[in-house]
């Protein structure tokens, strides 16, 4: 049997649920065609499914200088995925990490994303700075080898206001920045890894039809609004941000799961 793909989140504070780890966990090893090695840094573990293995989410030494950083840049809160970068972090850990943000939700096969260009942090091409010519991923979806990119938390630890001050409190910033300074930085295809409010459901059909799962879609960002409890049952946040309740979304984060795991973990 090959060894199990490792699976990295974080949950700080108590604005998702542990319904979003349950559910992403459920998305991940459902779209997976090898065993799954699932990973949560929280200070809130009560009611995650007992498959999933529970890091401690640290007070890193160099907490106060990001933090004062990233009050300048109004950021405050930021950045705390790094701590997932940490070399030894999981230390039985073998090969690669695929890291997910909670607000997604998953909807085709992962294992492209997990053995794209071997030994480079991938990352989607964010949407706003590829419009606007920009070199900067995007980071709802991440992966990376803590064996080989332990430069993405000794960068930080090592000089953080100056790190912060330079990525303009963006972790998304940062981490590819970083990678690509290096030379091992690889964008991830951008009709694996969509945006709900740019590829699914933009203005103007918006109004017309109810959000459109592209074919090729493995993985959909519910990147500022709306929500993904918004889009389930339909939003009028805005002239432009209107969403028809969306179907897909409750078929693949919710009902698949619930199949999956029982009604108790979804």
């Amino acid at each position: 049997m090959s060894d199990p793909v490792n699976i990295m989140c974080i949950k700080w504070g108590t604005l998702f649920g542990p319904e979003y780890v349950n559910r992403l966990y459920s998305g991940v090893r459902r779209n997976m065609g090898r065993p799954v090695r699932f990973l949560c840094m929280t200070e809130h573990a009560e009611g995650l499914h007992p498959d999933v293995e529970v890091l401690d989410l640290p007070v890193e030494p160099f907490a106060k200088p990001m933090a004062e950083a990233l009050a300048v840049a109004n950021r405050q809160g930021a950045m705390r995925k790094v701590s997932l970068f940490r070399p030894g972090l999981v230390p039985d850990l073998v090969g690669p990490v695929l890291g997910f943000d909670l607000d997604v939700v998953i909807t085709g096969s992962l294992d492209e994303i997990v053995d794209l260009a071997p030994g480079t942090v991938a990352m989607r091409h964010d949407w706003t700075e590829k419009r606007k010519g920009r070199p900067t991923g995007h980071g709802s979806v991440f992966r990376f080898d803590p064996s080989l990119h332990g430069f993405l938390y000794e960068d930080l630890a090592a000089n953080a206001y100056a790190e912060v001050e330079k990525a303009r409190g963006s972790e998304q910033r940062y981490t590819s920045h970083k990678a690509m300074d290096r030379g091992c930085f690889t964008y991830i295809p951008g009709e694996w890894v969509v945006s709900f409010k740019y590829d699914c459901n933009p203005f103007p059909g918006n109004w017309v039809h109810p959000p459109r799962l592209p074919e090729a879609a493995k993985v959909v960002c519910f990147h500022g609004r709306p929500k993904m409890t918004d889009a389930l049952e339909g939003w009028n946040g805005s002239f432009i941000r209107h969403s028809k309740p969306c179907d897909w979304l409750r078929e693949h984060w919710i009902e698949r799961a619930k199949g999956d795991l029982g009604e108790r973990w979804a």
